[in-house]
């Protein structure tokens, strides 16, 4: 028997290209909370689960706290947290869906909406600290592929939810 131990994690892991692809992504997702915790949540009060639901019901309108947990990847209880503090600073309201009454969406308010254009100028700086490097060519390259990225996340979440209540 060996006892030799066991040499860099990279003996150990898949050498396959997806997936190395994914610890790559893995730690962009990880390392992309400092600079928005530093740089826009501190200075503006705001927690990263209230930003991340601040973002989301501006560039998706109305939406449902199972909603935002399929969209943030957050547990359902974080998001209640949120949205009770944004509902708290009259930020969000509910509002109805006709087409199915027991859902319950929320949306921002003028107070929201200018809470998040406040937001936005701090964000546009850790995006130019984060992502100003790249040659514009570089950056739709990224925005490409990142979508790509989005979409067969969203389709595997689905697939995988299929049936599930969420």
């Amino acid at each position: 028997m060996d006892a030799t131990p066991p040499g860099p994690a990279a003996d150990i892991t898949p050498g396959e290209a997806p997936f190395d692809l994914l610890i790559r992504l893995l730690k962009l997702g990880s390392f992309i909370n400092g600079p928005m915790k530093d740089g826009v949540c501190d200075p503006s009060g705001v927690s990263q689960i209230e930003l991340k639901a601040l973002m989301a019901l501006a560039g998706e309108g109305d939406l449902a706290g199972h909603d935002l947990v399929e969209i943030m990847g957050v547990p359902a209880m974080n998001v209640s947290r949120a949205l009770a503090t944004l509902r708290e600073r009259g930020w969000i309201e509910a509002t109805s869906d006709p087409e199915n009454r027991r859902r319950k969406p929320v949306r921002l308010t003028g107070s929201g909406l200018q809470a998040y254009r406040a937001l936005l100028p701090a964000a546009e700086a850790v995006a130019e600290a984060v992502l100003g490097g790249l040659t514009p060519r570089q950056q739709r390259e990224f925005a490409a592929l990142s979508d790509k990225i989005i979409a067969a996340m969203t389709d595997w979440i689905r697939s995988h939810h299929e049936g599930v209540k969420l």
